[in-house]
């Protein structure tokens, strides 16, 4: 239980002060939905635009929007990945019996460790997005939901289409942390052990995670971001009377859409930051 409860803990202290990251990341990935590049006016021209438009139009605290349940998600689904990962690795299910770590079972292990916390913190993911992606009318991108805060928003959506309502963009969500997981799990993990080996470092030095955790993240990011895009877009998407997407059905056919609609490069809209909360001394 303590690996879940300090997982989710450490994933929510760091959720406090990226989360202006994530309305600026969520903002970028909803800019010109399936529009030609060229097509459209960019209110976010770049990152640092992006901070500074959404602060002058919309105000300095307009950037912490959803950190309510960013943070309960930050929890639920850090908690649950990091915790179920640890004890996979403590039940000795990614090394071989000379203790050393197997690549495809980190990334299975990963894999399944974060196909579980993105269904369990699904719901909040879900009202983070809505939340984060209100803007005024000047700078709006992707669709704008209505909600007054995160209770309201929980109460209104379960009220009107009921609790599979809250999970709602879930095919989106299991594949991009899945994938998310798999390749920062398991690469910190072997980048640490090859580092170990290697001896550039001193034994027990700091710089040994902090050079596998760099190597990690630029995987990371280079793994996730096309499906973190298409989780943005499934969870905010309006949707019909009867609750489903007006401009996705799923997974496979948003992503082929924004293929199709935006090219490549739309996958890699407002990059991404690391999966925040992971413990560097446990993998």
């Amino acid at each position: 239980m303590s690996e879940f409860l300090l997982g989710g803990m450490a994933a929510c202290c760091a959720g406090f002060f990226t989360n202006p990251l994530e309305v600026v990341k969520t903002r970028m990935q909803l800019q010109g939905e399936l529009r030609a590049r060229g097509t459209y006016v960019k209110s976010y021209r770049n990152v640092f635009h992006a901070f500074f438009t959404i602060g002058r139009v919309d105000g300095i605290f307009a950037l912490q929007k959803g950190l309510v349940p960013a943070l309960y998600y930050q929890f639920l689904m850090n908690g649950t990945r990091l915790g179920t990962f640890q004890c996979l690795v403590n039940f000795g299910l990614v090394k071989d019996k000379d203790g050393n770590v197997i690549y495809w079972r980190s990334v299975v292990a990963g894999a399944f460790a974060g196909s579980a916390g993105a269904v369990v913190g699904s719901p909040m993911y879900l009202i983070k997005t809505h939340l984060q992606s209100q803007a005024t009318d000047i700078i709006a991108v992707g669709h704008q939901h209505t909600h007054t805060g995160f209770f309201q928003a929980v109460r209104g959506i379960f009220k009107e289409y009921g609790v599979f309502g809250l999970w709602r963009g879930v095919t989106g969500a299991i594949p991009r942390v899945m994938f998310g997981s798999g390749a920062q799990l398991s690469t910190f993990s072997n980048s640490k052990e090859y580092v170990e080996k290697s001896q550039i470092f001193k034994p027990g030095s700091w710089m040994i995670p902090f050079t596998a955790s760099c190597i990690s993240g630029v995987v990371v990011t280079i793994v996730m971001t096309p499906f973190d895009v298409v989780s943005t877009r499934l969870y905010n998407q309006g949707v019909d009377a009867n609750g489903k997407g007006k401009f996705y059905t799923g997974f496979l056919d948003c992503f082929w859409k924004i293929l199709r609609k935006e090219g490549i490069w739309g996958f890699y809209k407002g990059g991404r930051r690391p999966i925040s909360g992971w413990d560097h001394t446990r993998c």
